[in-house]
């Protein structure tokens, strides 16, 4: 989403265009050779079939850190639509979509939230084959990592992003 909202002229209509069921998946990822996190997380099926041979990472942590997390954040932001400015109110709406059309609509519970978690996991791990699927604890830091995609392990510490605070750092809410 960080991406989107930076790059929200060229990015917006793409991803519109995925919620609408009609994804240029090419244009969506041109010059990235990678990507993380939502709205991307939530198309791995469709992502494994246009690109069949990516390898997938699936983060995963306690289910109850990841609600609360959530809860505070984006579900925090999503439920106060009417209250967003104008100019991020087409963002705001796409992302909504993104989230309900991948497992989390509007209204759950802590419980709720919970369960569609554990369901978004087990989900993953059925689609996408084993062979192209790391499973990963960031807290593991560089080795599982950096052994799934062949590539060194860096010589400084694993980075420590995306808390509550920069979350609420990056949503451009003024204009």
């Amino acid at each position: 989403m960080e991406e989107v909202i930076i790059h929200m002229p060229e990015q917006l209509p793409l991803w519109q265009a995925v919620v609408a069921g009609k994804p240029d998946w090419p244009a969506v990822y041109a010059g990235y050779p990678a990507a993380v996190d939502w709205p991307t997380a939530g198309y791995y099926r469709e992502l494994h079939a246009s690109y069949p041979d990516a390898r997938f990472i699936l983060t995963h942590r306690d289910p109850e850190a990841w609600a609360e997390s959530f809860s505070a954040t984006i579900y925090k932001l999503i439920s106060a639509h009417e209250m967003v400015p104008g100019h991020v109110r087409p963002w705001l709406t796409m992302a909504t979509e993104v989230i309900r059309q991948t497992g989390f609509p509007l209204g759950l519970d802590r419980d709720g939230l919970r369960k569609a978690f554990a369901a978004h996991l087990a989900a993953v791990k059925a689609a996408i084959p084993a062979s192209q699927l790391l499973v990963f604890q960031v807290k593991e830091g560089w080795e599982p990592l950096c052994a799934f995609l062949g590539l060194p392990v860096p010589d400084g510490p694993f980075p420590r992003t995306n808390d509550r605070s920069e979350f609420w750092d990056k949503i451009p809410l003024v204009s």
